[in-house]
Protein backbone atom coordinates (compact mmCIF):
# COMPACT_ATOMS: atom_id res chain seq x y z
CA UNK A 1 0.00 0.00 0.00
CA UNK A 2 2.04 2.95 -1.24
CA UNK A 3 1.16 6.19 0.53
CA UNK A 4 2.34 8.60 -2.16
CA UNK A 5 1.29 11.53 0.00
CA UNK A 6 2.21 15.03 -1.08
CA UNK A 7 4.82 16.39 1.34
CA UNK A 8 3.53 18.90 3.89
CA UNK A 9 6.17 21.48 3.00
CA UNK A 10 5.32 21.22 -0.71
CA UNK A 11 1.55 21.76 -0.50
CA UNK A 12 0.01 21.58 2.97
CA UNK A 13 -3.57 21.84 1.74
CA UNK A 14 -3.10 19.03 -0.80
CA UNK A 15 -1.32 16.88 1.83
CA UNK A 16 -4.29 17.33 4.19
CA UNK A 17 -6.94 16.47 1.59
CA UNK A 18 -5.02 13.41 0.38
CA UNK A 19 -4.47 12.18 3.93
CA UNK A 20 -8.15 12.43 4.88
CA UNK A 21 -9.10 10.33 1.85
CA UNK A 22 -6.20 7.83 1.87
CA UNK A 23 -6.45 7.16 5.61
CA UNK A 24 -10.13 6.31 5.04
CA UNK A 25 -11.50 9.08 7.26
CA UNK A 26 -13.97 10.78 4.92
CA UNK A 27 -14.79 11.53 1.32
CA UNK A 28 -16.86 14.00 -0.67
CA UNK A 29 -20.45 12.97 -1.28
CA UNK A 30 -22.92 13.31 -4.13
CA UNK A 31 -24.25 16.41 -2.35
CA UNK A 32 -22.06 19.42 -3.06
CA UNK A 33 -20.26 20.61 0.08
CA UNK A 34 -21.31 17.61 2.20
CA UNK A 35 -19.06 14.75 3.29
CA UNK A 36 -19.39 11.06 4.01
CA UNK A 37 -17.60 10.24 7.26
CA UNK A 38 -16.22 6.72 6.85
CA UNK A 39 -16.09 4.19 9.70
CA UNK A 40 -12.47 4.94 10.72
CA UNK A 41 -13.11 8.69 10.76
CA UNK A 42 -16.39 8.21 12.60
CA UNK A 43 -14.65 6.01 15.19
CA UNK A 44 -12.39 8.97 16.03
CA UNK A 45 -15.46 11.25 16.33
CA UNK A 46 -17.17 8.65 18.58
CA UNK A 47 -14.15 8.68 20.89
CA UNK A 48 -14.28 12.48 20.97
CA UNK A 49 -18.02 12.34 21.70
CA UNK A 50 -17.54 9.85 24.52
CA UNK A 51 -14.79 11.91 26.16
CA UNK A 52 -16.68 15.19 25.90
CA UNK A 53 -20.04 13.70 26.89
CA UNK A 54 -18.50 12.35 30.10
CA UNK A 55 -17.08 15.78 30.91
CA UNK A 56 -20.43 17.47 30.22
CA UNK A 57 -22.27 15.08 32.51
CA UNK A 58 -19.64 15.49 35.24
CA UNK A 59 -20.38 19.24 35.15
CA UNK A 60 -24.11 18.65 35.61
CA UNK A 61 -25.40 18.76 32.02
CA UNK A 62 -28.04 16.48 30.49
CA UNK A 63 -28.61 15.54 26.85
CA UNK A 64 -31.82 16.29 24.96
CA UNK A 65 -32.84 16.64 21.32
CA UNK A 66 -34.59 19.48 19.50
CA UNK A 67 -36.04 19.70 15.96
CA UNK A 68 -33.94 20.03 12.82
CA UNK A 69 -36.36 22.64 11.45
CA UNK A 70 -36.82 26.16 12.78
CA UNK A 71 -39.79 28.38 11.79
CA UNK A 72 -38.46 31.39 9.91
CA UNK A 73 -40.22 33.77 12.31
CA UNK A 74 -38.17 32.41 15.24
CA UNK A 75 -34.90 33.33 13.57
CA UNK A 76 -36.02 36.92 13.05
CA UNK A 77 -36.73 37.51 16.76
CA UNK A 78 -33.11 38.17 17.73
CA UNK A 79 -31.82 40.79 15.30
CA UNK A 80 -28.05 40.30 15.46
CA UNK A 81 -28.52 36.50 15.47
CA UNK A 82 -30.45 36.47 12.19
CA UNK A 83 -28.00 38.93 10.65
CA UNK A 84 -25.11 36.63 11.56
CA UNK A 85 -26.64 33.50 10.02
CA UNK A 86 -28.93 34.74 7.22
CA UNK A 87 -26.42 34.17 4.40
CA UNK A 88 -25.83 30.54 5.42
CA UNK A 89 -29.43 29.38 5.87
CA UNK A 90 -31.03 26.60 3.86
CA UNK A 91 -34.80 27.15 3.61
CA UNK A 92 -37.60 24.59 3.17
CA UNK A 93 -40.49 26.11 1.18
CA UNK A 94 -42.54 23.08 0.01
CA UNK A 95 -43.46 19.70 1.44
CA UNK A 96 -44.25 17.58 -1.61
CA UNK A 97 -43.00 16.59 -5.05
CA UNK A 98 -45.03 15.37 -8.02
CA UNK A 99 -44.47 14.10 -11.55
CA UNK A 100 -44.38 16.82 -14.18
CA UNK A 101 -47.40 16.68 -16.49
CA UNK A 102 -45.14 16.70 -19.57
CA UNK A 103 -43.30 13.63 -18.24
CA UNK A 104 -40.02 15.50 -17.85
CA UNK A 105 -39.42 14.21 -14.30
CA UNK A 106 -40.21 15.21 -10.73
CA UNK A 107 -41.05 18.80 -9.83
CA UNK A 108 -41.96 20.63 -6.63
CA UNK A 109 -45.74 20.60 -6.19
CA UNK A 110 -46.68 24.32 -6.28
CA UNK A 111 -49.83 23.54 -4.26
CA UNK A 112 -47.73 22.15 -1.41
CA UNK A 113 -46.23 25.43 -0.24
CA UNK A 114 -45.60 25.64 3.51
CA UNK A 115 -47.65 28.23 5.39
CA UNK A 116 -44.44 29.27 7.11
CA UNK A 117 -41.05 28.49 5.64
CA UNK A 118 -38.67 26.43 7.74
CA UNK A 119 -34.95 26.98 8.25
CA UNK A 120 -32.72 23.89 8.44
CA UNK A 121 -30.95 24.64 11.72
CA UNK A 122 -27.62 26.47 11.44
CA UNK A 123 -27.64 26.50 15.29
CA UNK A 124 -30.49 25.93 17.74
CA UNK A 125 -30.73 28.94 20.07
CA UNK A 126 -34.08 30.07 18.69
CA UNK A 127 -36.00 26.76 18.77
CA UNK A 128 -34.50 25.95 22.18
CA UNK A 129 -35.39 29.30 23.73
CA UNK A 130 -38.93 29.01 22.41
CA UNK A 131 -39.06 25.65 24.24
CA UNK A 132 -37.45 26.99 27.43
CA UNK A 133 -40.32 29.48 27.78
CA UNK A 134 -42.56 26.48 28.61
CA UNK A 135 -40.01 24.84 30.90
CA UNK A 136 -39.05 27.80 33.08
CA UNK A 137 -41.44 29.54 35.49
CA UNK A 138 -39.54 29.86 38.76
CA UNK A 139 -36.01 30.10 40.16
CA UNK A 140 -36.59 26.47 41.22
CA UNK A 141 -36.42 25.49 37.51
CA UNK A 142 -32.91 26.97 37.22
CA UNK A 143 -30.20 26.40 36.29
CA UNK A 144 -31.29 24.49 33.20
CA UNK A 145 -28.21 22.71 31.79
CA UNK A 146 -28.94 21.05 28.45
CA UNK A 147 -26.72 19.72 25.66
CA UNK A 148 -27.62 18.13 22.35
CA UNK A 149 -25.60 16.07 19.88
CA UNK A 150 -26.86 16.94 16.42
CA UNK A 151 -26.15 17.92 12.83
CA UNK A 152 -26.41 21.47 11.50
CA UNK A 153 -26.41 23.04 8.05
CA UNK A 154 -24.58 26.21 7.07
CA UNK A 155 -24.61 26.71 3.33
CA UNK A 156 -20.87 26.99 2.70
CA UNK A 157 -19.67 27.26 -0.88
CA UNK A 158 -15.94 26.76 -0.31
CA UNK A 159 -15.65 23.51 1.61
CA UNK A 160 -12.92 21.24 2.93
CA UNK A 161 -13.41 17.82 4.53
CA UNK A 162 -13.97 18.13 8.30
CA UNK A 163 -12.84 21.77 8.45
CA UNK A 164 -15.72 23.41 6.62
CA UNK A 165 -18.70 21.53 5.18
CA UNK A 166 -22.29 22.54 4.47
CA UNK A 167 -23.53 19.93 6.95
CA UNK A 168 -21.51 18.94 9.99
CA UNK A 169 -21.93 17.10 13.28
CA UNK A 170 -21.53 18.85 16.60
CA UNK A 171 -22.73 19.29 20.13
CA UNK A 172 -24.40 22.46 21.32
CA UNK A 173 -24.99 23.29 24.97
CA UNK A 174 -27.73 25.73 25.92
CA UNK A 175 -28.09 26.79 29.54
CA UNK A 176 -30.38 29.12 31.50
CA UNK A 177 -29.46 30.78 34.81
CA UNK A 178 -30.98 32.97 37.51
CA UNK A 179 -28.09 35.45 37.62
CA UNK A 180 -25.60 37.10 35.31
CA UNK A 181 -22.67 35.87 37.42
CA UNK A 182 -23.84 32.23 37.16
CA UNK A 183 -24.15 32.45 33.38
CA UNK A 184 -20.70 34.01 32.98
CA UNK A 185 -19.23 31.31 35.25
CA UNK A 186 -20.90 28.64 33.08
CA UNK A 187 -19.51 30.12 29.83
CA UNK A 188 -16.01 30.26 31.35
CA UNK A 189 -16.34 26.72 32.76
CA UNK A 190 -17.20 25.29 29.34
CA UNK A 191 -14.26 27.06 27.71
CA UNK A 192 -12.09 25.35 30.35
CA UNK A 193 -13.75 21.97 29.68
CA UNK A 194 -12.94 22.35 25.97
CA UNK A 195 -9.34 23.34 26.73
CA UNK A 196 -8.96 20.35 29.07
CA UNK A 197 -10.30 18.01 26.37
CA UNK A 198 -8.10 19.51 23.64
CA UNK A 199 -4.92 19.26 25.70
CA UNK A 200 -5.48 15.99 27.59
CA UNK A 201 -7.34 13.94 24.98
CA UNK A 202 -6.31 15.48 21.65
CA UNK A 203 -2.76 16.32 22.87
CA UNK A 204 -3.34 19.71 21.20
CA UNK A 205 -2.16 22.80 23.10
CA UNK A 206 -4.63 25.67 23.00
CA UNK A 207 -4.79 29.31 24.01
CA UNK A 208 -7.88 30.34 25.96
CA UNK A 209 -9.21 33.77 25.13
CA UNK A 210 -12.04 36.18 24.45
CA UNK A 211 -13.15 37.15 20.95
CA UNK A 212 -13.23 40.77 19.84
CA UNK A 213 -16.63 42.36 19.20
CA UNK A 214 -16.52 41.74 15.44
CA UNK A 215 -15.53 38.08 15.89
CA UNK A 216 -18.21 37.31 18.50
CA UNK A 217 -21.01 34.80 17.96
CA UNK A 218 -24.12 36.50 16.51
CA UNK A 219 -26.28 37.49 19.48
CA UNK A 220 -23.61 37.03 22.18
CA UNK A 221 -22.37 39.59 24.68
CA UNK A 222 -19.07 37.72 25.15
CA UNK A 223 -17.52 34.81 23.26
CA UNK A 224 -14.85 32.68 24.94
CA UNK A 225 -12.72 30.48 22.72
CA UNK A 226 -9.84 28.05 22.46
CA UNK A 227 -7.39 28.64 19.61
CA UNK A 228 -4.92 26.07 18.29
CA UNK A 229 -2.01 26.38 15.86
CA UNK A 230 -1.69 24.03 12.91
CA UNK A 231 1.62 22.91 11.40
CA UNK A 232 1.34 25.32 8.47
CA UNK A 233 1.32 28.27 10.89
CA UNK A 234 -2.41 28.96 10.57
CA UNK A 235 -4.72 29.14 13.59
CA UNK A 236 -7.84 27.07 14.04
CA UNK A 237 -10.73 27.95 16.35
CA UNK A 238 -11.34 24.67 18.15
CA UNK A 239 -14.29 25.54 20.40
CA UNK A 240 -16.40 28.47 21.55
CA UNK A 241 -18.55 29.28 24.56
CA UNK A 242 -20.91 32.25 24.58
CA UNK A 243 -22.36 34.43 27.31
CA UNK A 244 -25.66 35.50 25.75
CA UNK A 245 -26.85 37.80 28.54
CA UNK A 246 -30.65 38.16 28.47
CA UNK A 247 -30.84 38.72 24.70
CA UNK A 248 -32.55 35.44 23.83
CA UNK A 249 -34.70 35.42 26.98
CA UNK A 250 -36.07 38.85 26.00
CA UNK A 251 -36.54 37.82 22.36
CA UNK A 252 -38.54 34.72 23.40
CA UNK A 253 -40.06 36.15 26.60
CA UNK A 254 -38.45 33.62 28.96
CA UNK A 255 -39.10 34.95 32.46
CA UNK A 256 -38.95 33.41 35.91
CA UNK A 257 -40.16 34.33 39.39
CA UNK A 258 -37.05 35.02 41.49
CA UNK A 259 -36.73 34.34 45.24
CA UNK A 260 -38.37 37.72 45.98
CA UNK A 261 -41.33 36.73 43.80
CA UNK A 262 -40.46 39.30 41.12
CA UNK A 263 -40.42 38.47 37.41
CA UNK A 264 -37.03 38.60 35.71
CA UNK A 265 -35.53 37.44 32.40
CA UNK A 266 -33.17 34.47 32.63
CA UNK A 267 -29.48 34.66 31.73
CA UNK A 268 -28.16 32.40 28.99
CA UNK A 269 -25.13 30.64 27.52
CA UNK A 270 -24.48 28.43 24.51
CA UNK A 271 -21.34 26.50 23.60
CA UNK A 272 -20.21 24.02 20.97
CA UNK A 273 -17.53 22.00 19.21
CA UNK A 274 -17.88 20.10 15.95
CA UNK A 275 -16.35 17.49 13.63
CA UNK A 276 -13.88 20.28 12.79
CA UNK A 277 -11.95 18.85 15.78
CA UNK A 278 -11.11 15.81 13.64
CA UNK A 279 -9.47 18.17 11.13
CA UNK A 280 -7.62 19.89 13.96
CA UNK A 281 -6.37 16.52 15.22
CA UNK A 282 -5.07 15.57 11.77
CA UNK A 283 -3.28 18.87 11.19
CA UNK A 284 -1.74 19.17 14.66
CA UNK A 285 0.17 15.87 14.73
CA UNK A 286 0.29 14.08 11.39
CA UNK A 287 3.38 13.80 9.20
CA UNK A 288 4.50 12.86 5.68
CA UNK A 289 3.91 9.17 6.47
CA UNK A 290 0.27 9.69 7.42
CA UNK A 291 -1.83 10.19 10.52
CA UNK A 292 -0.33 10.43 14.00
CA UNK A 293 -3.15 9.85 16.50
CA UNK A 294 -3.04 10.45 20.25
CA UNK A 295 -3.59 7.07 21.96
CA UNK A 296 -6.62 8.39 23.87
CA UNK A 297 -8.51 8.98 20.60
CA UNK A 298 -7.06 6.26 18.36
CA UNK A 299 -9.75 3.74 17.29
CA UNK A 300 -7.02 1.05 17.30
CA UNK A 301 -4.33 1.67 19.93
CA UNK A 302 -2.27 -1.46 19.25
CA UNK A 303 -2.06 -3.55 16.09
CA UNK A 304 -0.36 -6.95 15.96
CA UNK A 305 0.94 -8.12 12.56
CA UNK A 306 1.99 -11.78 12.14
CA UNK A 307 4.86 -12.61 9.79
CA UNK A 308 4.52 -16.19 8.62
CA UNK A 309 4.98 -18.76 5.89
CA UNK A 310 2.10 -21.20 5.66
CA UNK A 311 -1.00 -21.62 7.81
CA UNK A 312 0.79 -23.81 10.39
CA UNK A 313 3.07 -20.91 11.34
CA UNK A 314 0.06 -18.56 11.47
CA UNK A 315 -1.76 -20.97 13.79
CA UNK A 316 1.26 -21.11 16.12
CA UNK A 317 1.54 -17.31 16.16
CA UNK A 318 -2.23 -16.91 16.71
CA UNK A 319 -2.08 -19.27 19.68
CA UNK A 320 0.73 -17.18 21.21
CA UNK A 321 -0.98 -13.83 20.48
CA UNK A 322 -4.49 -14.69 21.69
CA UNK A 323 -3.78 -14.41 25.45
CA UNK A 324 -1.99 -11.07 24.84
CA UNK A 325 -5.02 -9.69 22.98
CA UNK A 326 -7.29 -10.73 25.86
CA UNK A 327 -5.00 -9.21 28.47
CA UNK A 328 -4.75 -5.89 26.62
CA UNK A 329 -8.52 -5.71 26.11
CA UNK A 330 -9.07 -6.46 29.79
CA UNK A 331 -6.98 -3.37 30.52
CA UNK A 332 -9.21 -1.25 28.26
CA UNK A 333 -6.66 -1.10 25.41
CA UNK A 334 -8.14 -1.44 21.91
CA UNK A 335 -6.14 -3.98 19.93
CA UNK A 336 -6.39 -5.54 16.47
CA UNK A 337 -4.71 -8.80 15.46
CA UNK A 338 -4.48 -8.54 11.67
CA UNK A 339 -4.19 -12.07 10.32
CA UNK A 340 -5.61 -11.31 6.86
CA UNK A 341 -3.96 -13.61 4.35
CA UNK A 342 -4.84 -11.27 1.48
CA UNK A 343 -2.12 -8.72 2.28
CA UNK A 344 1.61 -9.02 2.97
CA UNK A 345 3.14 -7.73 6.26
CA UNK A 346 4.81 -4.79 4.45
CA UNK A 347 1.44 -3.64 3.13
CA UNK A 348 -0.02 -3.86 6.63
CA UNK A 349 2.87 -1.92 8.21
CA UNK A 350 2.31 0.82 5.64
CA UNK A 351 -1.46 0.82 6.19
CA UNK A 352 -1.30 1.17 9.98
CA UNK A 353 1.41 3.81 9.74
CA UNK A 354 -0.85 5.77 7.37
CA UNK A 355 -3.79 5.31 9.76
CA UNK A 356 -1.78 6.53 12.74
CA UNK A 357 -2.08 3.45 14.99
CA UNK A 358 0.10 4.40 18.00
CA UNK A 359 1.78 1.02 18.68
CA UNK A 360 2.55 -1.81 16.26
CA UNK A 361 3.74 -5.28 17.24
CA UNK A 362 5.23 -7.71 14.74
CA UNK A 363 5.83 -11.40 15.47
CA UNK A 364 7.40 -14.00 13.19
CA UNK A 365 9.06 -17.43 13.46
CA UNK A 366 12.29 -16.02 14.91
CA UNK A 367 10.38 -13.98 17.49
CA UNK A 368 8.50 -17.14 18.51
CA UNK A 369 11.83 -18.95 19.01
CA UNK A 370 13.35 -16.02 20.95
CA UNK A 371 10.22 -15.22 22.98
CA UNK A 372 10.09 -11.60 21.73
CA UNK A 373 8.00 -9.06 19.82
CA UNK A 374 9.21 -6.27 17.57
CA UNK A 375 7.51 -3.13 18.96
CA UNK A 376 7.26 0.08 16.89
CA UNK A 377 5.85 3.45 17.98
CA UNK A 378 4.10 5.62 15.40
CA UNK A 379 5.16 9.07 16.63
CA UNK A 380 8.94 8.60 16.32
CA UNK A 381 8.93 5.44 14.13
CA UNK A 382 11.42 3.85 16.58
CA UNK A 383 11.49 0.06 16.84
CA UNK A 384 12.82 -2.26 19.54
CA UNK A 385 12.79 -5.93 20.43
CA UNK A 386 10.86 -6.62 23.67
CA UNK A 387 10.64 -9.94 25.59
CA UNK A 388 7.12 -11.39 25.60
CA UNK A 389 6.79 -11.24 29.38
CA UNK A 390 7.60 -7.50 29.33
CA UNK A 391 5.44 -6.49 26.39
CA UNK A 392 2.26 -5.50 28.30
CA UNK A 393 3.95 -2.97 30.61
CA UNK A 394 5.92 -1.77 27.56
CA UNK A 395 2.70 -1.11 25.64
CA UNK A 396 1.14 0.67 28.64
CA UNK A 397 4.23 2.87 28.95
CA UNK A 398 4.28 3.64 25.21
CA UNK A 399 0.61 4.67 25.09
CA UNK A 400 1.22 7.20 27.88
CA UNK A 401 4.57 8.30 26.47
CA UNK A 402 3.23 8.84 22.92
CA UNK A 403 0.33 10.90 24.29
CA UNK A 404 2.79 13.02 26.30
CA UNK A 405 5.37 13.25 23.51
CA UNK A 406 3.06 14.43 20.73
CA UNK A 407 1.57 17.07 23.06
CA UNK A 408 5.06 18.32 23.91
CA UNK A 409 6.07 18.39 20.25
CA UNK A 410 2.96 20.45 19.36
CA UNK A 411 3.52 22.70 22.40
CA UNK A 412 7.15 23.39 21.45
CA UNK A 413 6.11 24.08 17.85
CA UNK A 414 3.52 26.63 19.00
CA UNK A 415 5.85 28.21 21.56
CA UNK A 416 8.38 28.83 18.79
CA UNK A 417 5.69 30.49 16.68
CA UNK A 418 4.27 33.07 19.06
CA UNK A 419 6.12 36.24 18.08
CA UNK A 420 5.85 39.62 19.78
CA UNK A 421 6.04 42.56 17.39
CA UNK A 422 6.14 46.30 18.04
CA UNK A 423 5.20 47.81 14.67
CA UNK A 424 3.23 47.08 11.49
CA UNK A 425 6.28 46.44 9.29
CA UNK A 426 7.54 43.81 11.70
CA UNK A 427 4.00 42.37 11.85
CA UNK A 428 3.83 41.91 8.06
CA UNK A 429 7.34 40.49 7.91
CA UNK A 430 6.59 37.81 10.54
CA UNK A 431 3.22 36.99 8.98
CA UNK A 432 4.77 36.50 5.56
CA UNK A 433 7.90 34.53 6.47
CA UNK A 434 7.24 32.80 9.80
CA UNK A 435 3.48 32.61 10.36
CA UNK A 436 1.97 31.43 13.61
CA UNK A 437 0.52 33.68 16.28
CA UNK A 438 1.62 37.31 16.32
CA UNK A 439 1.33 39.06 19.68
CA UNK A 440 0.75 42.77 19.13
CA UNK A 441 -0.85 45.85 20.61
CA UNK A 442 -4.18 46.99 19.13
CA UNK A 443 -6.20 50.09 19.88
CA UNK A 444 -9.46 48.22 20.43
CA UNK A 445 -11.32 49.61 17.41
CA UNK A 446 -13.17 47.66 14.73
CA UNK A 447 -11.70 50.01 12.08
CA UNK A 448 -8.10 49.04 12.90
CA UNK A 449 -9.02 45.37 13.11
CA UNK A 450 -10.72 45.54 9.69
CA UNK A 451 -7.80 47.37 8.09
CA UNK A 452 -5.32 44.71 9.23
CA UNK A 453 -7.66 41.97 8.01
CA UNK A 454 -8.09 43.58 4.58
CA UNK A 455 -4.39 44.30 4.10
CA UNK A 456 -2.91 41.07 5.47
CA UNK A 457 -5.77 38.49 5.79
CA UNK A 458 -4.77 38.12 9.47
CA UNK A 459 -7.51 38.30 12.09
CA UNK A 460 -7.49 38.77 15.84
CA UNK A 461 -7.84 35.21 17.06
CA UNK A 462 -8.40 36.21 20.67
CA UNK A 463 -7.52 38.43 23.59
CA UNK A 464 -5.74 35.80 25.72
CA UNK A 465 -7.28 35.18 29.15
CA UNK A 466 -3.83 35.30 30.73
CA UNK A 467 -2.67 38.41 28.80
CA UNK A 468 -0.54 40.61 31.06
CA UNK A 469 -1.33 44.29 31.45
CA UNK A 470 1.47 46.35 29.90
CA UNK A 471 1.87 49.84 28.49
CA UNK A 472 1.99 49.73 24.71
CA UNK A 473 0.94 51.43 21.48
CA UNK A 474 -1.24 50.09 18.65
CA UNK A 475 0.90 48.88 15.72
CA UNK A 476 -1.30 50.82 13.27
CA UNK A 477 -2.53 54.00 14.98
CA UNK A 478 -0.02 54.38 17.82
CA UNK A 479 -2.91 54.86 20.24
CA UNK A 480 -2.41 53.51 23.77
CA UNK A 481 -3.03 49.82 24.45
CA UNK A 482 -2.82 47.93 27.73
CA UNK A 483 -2.85 44.32 26.46
CA UNK A 484 -1.45 42.36 23.55
CA UNK A 485 -3.84 40.38 21.37
CA UNK A 486 -3.05 37.39 19.14
CA UNK A 487 -3.30 37.75 15.36
CA UNK A 488 -2.96 34.94 12.81
CA UNK A 489 -4.18 33.76 9.46
CA UNK A 490 -6.81 31.15 10.21
CA UNK A 491 -8.93 28.30 8.89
Amino acid sequence: MGKNLTKRNEDYSKWYNELVVKADLAENSGVRGCMVIKPYGFAIWEKMQAGLDKMFKETGHENAYFPLFIPKSYLSKEASHVEGFAKECAVVTHYRLKNAEDGSGIIVDPDAKLEEELIVRPTSETIIWDTYRKWIQSYRDLPLLINQWANVVRWEMRTRLFLRTAEFLWQEGHTAHATEAEAIAEAEQMMNVYADFAENHMAMPVIKGIKTESERFAGAIETYCIEALMQDGKALQAGTSHFLGQNFAKAFDVKFANKEGKQDYVWATSWGVSTRLVGALIMTHSDDNGLVLPPKLAPIQVVIVPIYKGLDQLDDISEKVEPLVKELRAKGISVKFDKRDTHKPGFKFNEYELKGVPVRLAIGKRDMENGTYEVARRDTLEKEIVPMDEVVPKIEFLLEDIQRNIYQKAFDFRKDRITEVENYEEFKEVLEHKGGFISAHWDGTVETEERIKEETKATIRCIPIDAKTEVGACIITGKPSSKRVLFAKAY
